[in-house]
């Protein structure tokens, strides 16, 4: 079973109807005792990181995240602001984050010639070979919506760059614990192979 992490950030519901259309076992829930019997873990969110970290720890669940992925190794995968989550620290608020992977959380900082936040469709490019990213074709564009990007100090946990007046990282994984910077939920048949993969091969 999948289990889509609520924590009062972001859509919930459309991540939970693209898991049911590739056939996958997937519910929505905040409850600690479903993040302990899961399979695999999702941590989406659109919003705002101090807040998500802050609705993590009030309601409960950095411990029982923590034992679930850092502990059991359990897969975890982390949409937008989900992946963000994952860094030690964010601009965004001054505040930490799980610290699950050695990076920090950085605004766009393009000048006048792009807008931000970026939003849009975007391509990418595939650093490394990874089980995520099968069955994928480069001409495959996924949706992106965001103002702040992860730095990673370690190369190793770069999974793939996207050009958006600069070259930012878009996806990162570390053992267990993979991360995307767009929305698979909104990108139509690319983004549903990748949920797909984390379903199926991680």
């Amino acid at each position: 079973m999948i289990v889509i992490i609520d924590y009062g950030m972001g859509n919930l519901h459309s991540v939970l109807k693209a898991f049911r259309r590739i056939g996958a076992d997937a519910i929505v829930s905040s409850k600690k005792e479903d993040i302990a019997k899961a399979e695999k873990l999702v941590l989406p969110g659109v919003g705002h990181f101090k807040r998500g970290m802050e609705n993590l720890r009030e309601m409960g669940l950095i411990g029982a995240l923590n034992k679930k992925v850092i502990e059991e190794k359990t897969p975890i995968l982390g949409i937008c602001l989900g992946m963000q989550l994952f860094t030690k620290f964010s601009e965004e608020g001054d505040a930490g984050g799980l610290g699950w992977i050695d990076a920090k959380t950085i605004k766009f900082n393009l000048g006048d010639k792009f807008r931000v936040p970026h939003m849009g469709w975007n391509n990418i490019k595939i650093e490394k070979d990874n089980k995520i990213f099968s069955n994928l074709n480069k001409e495959d564009y996924f949706y992106f919506v965001h103002s702040f990007h992860v730095n990673c100090k370690n190369k190793e946990d770069i999974l793939s760059i996207t050009e958006y007046g600069k070259k930012f990282i878009s996806a990162i994984q570390k053992e267990n614990i993979i991360g995307v910077q767009f929305h698979p939920e909104k990108s139509h048949d690319a983004g549903l192979e990748i949920l797909k993969n984390f379903a199926e091969e991680t």
